[in-house]
């Protein structure tokens, strides 16, 4: 019997259990990835929101987070009360006063299931009606 016949033939359940360890541990080890915002990332609205929102793909630590809303002076317009989701732990959110026309920068930093801080940043533009 070769090594090939052996593999096929023996021991279904733990080629199995193998396979699925190997394909599931690339998740493990991943970083966060931001994939939602509310303004959506690049997007151009005409209404200041209320909030601006952030999720990613995974629930995020809940140290050493921060949300800032930047305008394109450089001032930071947040009202400085980044919050994570009591119930998804995915969702950060910060509350802004009324946004006047303008292109704002969005800075994030949350840390990830493995540990690792992620950072990242997003623009959204309020025009004029």
């Amino acid at each position: 019997m070769t090594q090939r016949d052996l593999f096929f033939t023996t021991k279904p359940l733990l080629r199995l259990a193998i396979i699925a360890s190997l394909a599931m541990s690339t998740n493990v080890f991943a970083h966060a990835i931001m994939v939602k915002s509310q303004p959506e990332a690049d997007s151009t609205i005409t209404e200041s929101p209320k909030q601006v929102d952030t999720w990613f793909n995974d629930k995020v630590g809940s140290e050493y987070k921060a949300l800032a809303v930047i305008n394109s002076a450089g001032k930071r317009v947040d009202n400085k009360d980044a919050a994570q989701e009591t119930f998804d732990q995915s969702h950060l959110y910060t509350t802004v006063t009324d946004l006047p026309p303008d292109t704002y920068t969005v800075r994030y930093r949350v840390v990830s299931m493995d540990t690792h801080i992620v950072t990242g940043k997003f623009k959204f533009t309020i025009k004029k009606p």
